[in-house]
């Protein structure tokens, strides 16, 4: 819990972030523009703050609204009062002293003529709580803490999963661990954490799930490489390409690095890891050395294999495309709110050119598997139908591990989709 004295600065630095999301800025950029300006206590305090809030985005907003007398507040004050409200509903503390910290936050953010104004609406919500639940509960933006176009477009997907869908995006995300098969045994890892007092289960083939997050820090080996963090789900990835050793893969759009790396844990094959983001493509090469690991980096567009291909054909390829992320918004929550129902039709569009780019650089026989961390049809079934309906060599296989190509977000992991596709000779 954060002591009453430090909540002041914490909400006014989470004010300036969520402002800047609000204005149209990626959460991920701030933190990164944040970066040595924080210690990690107050790291830690500035997330829950900005994600947790901007999970009830629609709510916060909605409650704002309807207690603003004088209409729409200072673009930061309303920023201080959405991160206000989270810290109240929150019960992490005193509502007396959420409130106080708020007021005192406005001269931090140097609006010091917003002090009675935040205080009243504050006040104001305390008071009229019942009432306003009731509204909100009328208000499916506010009740469901996601835009309406999203809204419908899950609803018409899944006409009985959708409120658990969108339930499941509200909800802190799960903490799962991939253990390093190189540098440690799944079990004796699992043992050896609950030496340690930290609980976790199995999952998967290489996954242990923990009962709370915790700083990585504390995962014994972390340091050496015998354990990443990465989602259950994600881990799919590497198991369903039938990986052979020897074999000659391409990962796209590969950065950071995790799928990458999985794959190399898994088998000794000649890896290429591509990505078009010269500065997230930094970030593989050393998260490949903590866990032992080596792999050919790569910096281009997957559209344009002529810049950066050598014309060797690949038996196995990872097609890891950008996406609405529609199936991780609970680990990035700014993106329901940036995203405009029109990008939609833009991913698709890119999806497109990237399979297509790629298929031509798979070997005949070779195995090409399709992810992206959406639910939305228009970006995983309804593209892959297409893709496989046009090109006469391309033949969908059934999944290896024999689960569905559309894994929901609940509580043991994201949501994700795979089509594994295969290049007939």
């Amino acid at each position: 819990m954060t002591h009453g004295a430090t909540l002041a600065t914490e909400l006014a630095q989470a004010a300036r972030v969520v402002g800047e999301v609000a204005r149209g800025k990626s959460l991920t950029d701030e933190f990164e523009r944040l970066g040595a300006q924080t210690t990690r206590g107050s790291r830690a305090a500035l997330i829950d703050l900005t994600h947790a809030t901007l999970r009830r985005y629609g709510r916060v907003q909605a409650i704002v609204q309807a207690l603003s007398r004088r209409g729409p507040p200072d673009a930061l004050v309303q920023a201080l009062l959405w991160c206000a409200l989270y810290a109240l509903e929150s019960r992490r503390y005193g509502e007396h002293t959420a409130v106080d910290q708020a007021v005192k936050a406005c001269t931090l953010l140097e609006r010091w003529a917003a002090k009675g104004y935040v205080n009243a609406l504050l006040r104001g919500f305390l008071r009229e709580r019942s009432a306003i639940e009731a509204r909100l509960e009328r208000d499916a933006v506010a009740k469901h803490q996601h835009p309406q176009w999203w809204l419908e477009l899950v609803r018409s997907a899944y006409p009985d999963a959708w409120p658990a869908i969108l339930a499941a995006g509200n909800s802190h995300p799960p903490m799962c661990l991939r253990v390093n098969r190189r540098r440690a045994d799944v079990a004796a890892y699992e043992a050896e954490l609950a030496e340690q007092g930290i609980r976790a289960r199995r999952c998967g083939a290489d996954g242990l799930l923990l009962d709370r997050p915790l700083p990585v820090e504390r995962l014994p080996g972390f340091a050496a490489g015998r354990v990443s963090v990465q989602d259950l789900g994600a881990q799919r990835a590497a198991h369903l390409l039938d990986l052979q050793p020897g074999q000659r893969v391409l990962d796209a759009c590969a950065a950071p690095g995790g799928k990458s790396a999985h794959l190399l844990e898994l088998a000794d094959v000649a890896l290429s890891a591509l990505d078009i983001d010269e500065r997230r493509a930094r970030r593989i090469a050393p998260n490949l050395e903590r866990l032992g690991l080596r792999a050919e980096i790569l910096i281009g567009d997957a559209c344009a294999p002529e810049q950066w291909w050598d014309a060797r054909a690949y038996e196995r390829i990872l097609a890891d495309v950008p996406c609405s992320a529609s199936g991780v918004v609970r680990r990035h929550p700014d993106v329901k709110w940036l995203r405009r129902a029109s990008d939609i039709a833009l991913f698709a569009e890119r999806q497109r050119a990237i399979l297509a780019a790629l298929w031509r650089l798979l070997a005949p026989g070779g195995k090409l598997l399709y992810a992206t961390c959406s639910v939305f049809p228009q970006e995983n079934e309804e593209l892959v139908a297409a893709f496989i309906a046009g090109e006469p060599m391309a033949r969908r296989l059934a999944l290896p591990d024999g689960s569905s190509a559309q894994w929901l977000p609940q509580a043991q992991h994201d949501g994700f989709f795979y089509a594994l596709i295969e290049k007939q000779v």
